[in-house]
């Protein structure tokens, strides 16, 4: 227990410190693009493009990461290159006009937005997609109920901490020191302290080892028990010339919609209904957080973003913005102080109760910050929405992990008749051959509706004789690795981001006021009270429907 712990804190404390760049680093994305020129609908529009490419590769990274093998284990190769492209993109975004006035010689040019968008994209999508393994990371430790109630507790914590952090930094003027302005101002100085926060929090993980699985040790058994001709032909850097490898490659991102369609098309139906619930309440909490910056600084404080750095209005929004970060510091301050008593509460009033009030209360506080301009007042509500950000991020990866220990009953209405793959066909046969040893002895095999022919040597691997075609039906679970659903229900985080920033650019334009930004997150907010009833949340909620 010891040992996991301590594995914990070193996960913990990566995803502290990718929180604290996220919540400071695009709490400036805003001002930023509307300084460089960027129209308001396109603004929003560029916050779009990480989580897009979220979607597209976030669902692969969990299915890629539960059958990776490596020396360095499952999640941390792909954490490591995901964080890469975070520094990438810290070290790129307050150096934009720098870097273009170095290579062109000029002051403005039209490659600076361009540029901007590139390195913005690139931290964002890294940033988010980053948590998928992570998140696995914690599963895998902490497989059970209970014990991943607690964990993800404590990730929540942490996470919260994180945002504590971020956007404490960006609620400081930090303006008035020498250093800063030598630096290249508030912006420049925000993010060369967050690249240093990162890359400490990033060492961490090397310290970090992951014990396998009973699905990665199943595997290992597998393919020890193969032929060494078999054997050899799975090491594709033994068997295979280098040109041969890149066409495997080629055809792998060629399989890249066919393989997210066939994840897709396999979802349970409790994963599913989890999904749609946590879309629509993602998508109302994020039309509060992604916009509420802009919301304060444009119409409370009646600043125009736009203007040169250091005119009255620019000023007044600059100080709107300092206080957008102060209200959602103190989300995260509520965040915290839920996060250390959720396992309590969850235990005395009950998830679904849980669940459905933090909507309830989120659509409450977004509908009084609409129609009030009391800056104090709209900051106690944002301080508010922190119980929501709480709860979504804990109860949602909790129940995925309550419905993989008990797959039989929560996996068990799902028939799907898909072609099964050969890997499939692996597991299913190791899972077979380590469940019924003791039975097969006694010459009967309860539980699988399917023949399965034996001889007598059962240590043999090739006497398992597996007739799928013809009458076996497997589960759902069983090909289903923890990393695939939880990177879905992170889709649904990037999906949440991706519909507002699309569509709330003209909304605002429309309608003239940033104020829609609040109306939709509480109109949204009431769609997901709606979905969220149908969660299902314990074994009598499949039995009530």
């Amino acid at each position: 227990m010891h040992g996991r712990i301590s594995q914990l804190f070193l996960i913990n404390a990566l995803t502290c410190g990718l929180e604290v760049c996220l919540a400071a680093g695009t709490i400036y994305i805003p001002p930023m693009l509307l300084e460089a020129g960027v129209e308001e609908r396109f603004m929003t529009m560029v916050l779009a493009v990480g989580p897009v490419l979220g979607l597209i590769v976030v669902p692969l990274i969990g299915s890629a990461s539960d059958s990776w093998r490596s020396k360095y284990g499952r999640r941390r190769p792909f954490i490591w290159v995901l964080c890469m492209g975070v520094l990438l993109g810290l070290l790129i975004i307050p150096q934009t006009s720098t870097l273009i006035t170095l290579l062109t010689k000029q002051q403005r040019h039209w490659l600076e937005v361009p540029l901007l968008v590139l390195a913005i994209s690139l931290m964002e999508f890294c940033g988010q997609a980053c948590f998928t393994p992570l998140e696995a990371l914690v599963s895998d430790l902490f497989p059970g109920e209970e014990e991943s109630r607690k964990a993800f507790s404590v990730y929540s914590l942490m996470l919260s901490l994180g945002g504590c952090i971020g956007y404490l930094l960006a609620a400081v003027n930090w303006t008035t020191s020498d250093t800063v302005v030598y630096l290249g101002g508030q912006e420049a100085f925000i993010y060369i302290v967050l690249t240093f926060i990162f890359l400490a929090c990033l060492m961490g993980t090397t310290f970090i080892s992951e014990e396998k699985t009973v699905r990665e040790r199943l595997g290992e058994a597998e393919v020890s028990r193969k032929p060494e001709k078999l054997k050899t032909r799975c090491c594709p850097c033994v068997a295979f010339p280098r040109f041969l490898l890149l066409r495997r490659t080629y055809s792998s991102l060629l399989s890249v919609a066919p393989r997210l369609y066939s994840l897709c098309s396999r979802m349970p139906k409790v994963i599913a209904r989890l999904f749609v619930a946590e879309l629509c309440s993602w998508m109302a909490l994020m039309s509060f957080m992604l916009f509420y910056a802009d919301f304060v600084g444009e119409g409370l404080y009646n600043g125009v973003p736009s203007e040169e750095p250091g005119s009255s209005g620019r000023i007044r929004y600059d100080e709107g913005v300092r206080m957008a970060s102060l209200g959602l510091f103190l989300q995260c301050v509520t965040s915290v102080i839920f996060s250390l008593v959720m396992e309590r509460m969850v235990l005395c009033i009950g998830a679904r109760k849980l669940y459905l009030s933090s909507v309830v209360l989120l659509a409450v506080s977004t509908a009084v910050m609409t129609i009030s301009n009391n800056i104090i007042l709209v900051t106690i509500m944002a301080a508010a929405t922190g119980y929501t950000f709480c709860i979504l991020q804990i109860l949602p990866y909790t129940l995925t992990c309550l419905y993989h220990s008990n797959a039989q009953v929560f996996f068990s209405t799902d028939r799907h008749n898909f072609p099964l793959r050969e890997e499939d066909l692996m597991l299913v046969r190791s899972e077979l051959l380590s469940s019924t040893k003791q039975k097969i002895t006694n010459g009967c095999i309860n539980g699988y509706p399917g023949t399965i022919p034996f001889h007598s040597n059962i240590k043999n691997s090739q006497s398992l004789d597996l007739h799928v075609s013809i009458t076996m039906d497997p589960q759902p679970s069983a090909l289903r690795g923890m990393g695939t659903d939880i990177a879905i229900l992170d889709s649904a985080y990037l999906l949440s981001q991706v519909v507002p920033s699309l569509f709330m650019g003209s909304i605002v334009q429309l309608f003239h006021s940033v104020t829609a930004y609040m109306a939709c997150a509480s109109l949204l907010s009431l769609v997901a009270v709606c979905f969220s009833s149908k969660i299902v949340f314990e074994k009598a909620d499949i039995d009530a429907r």
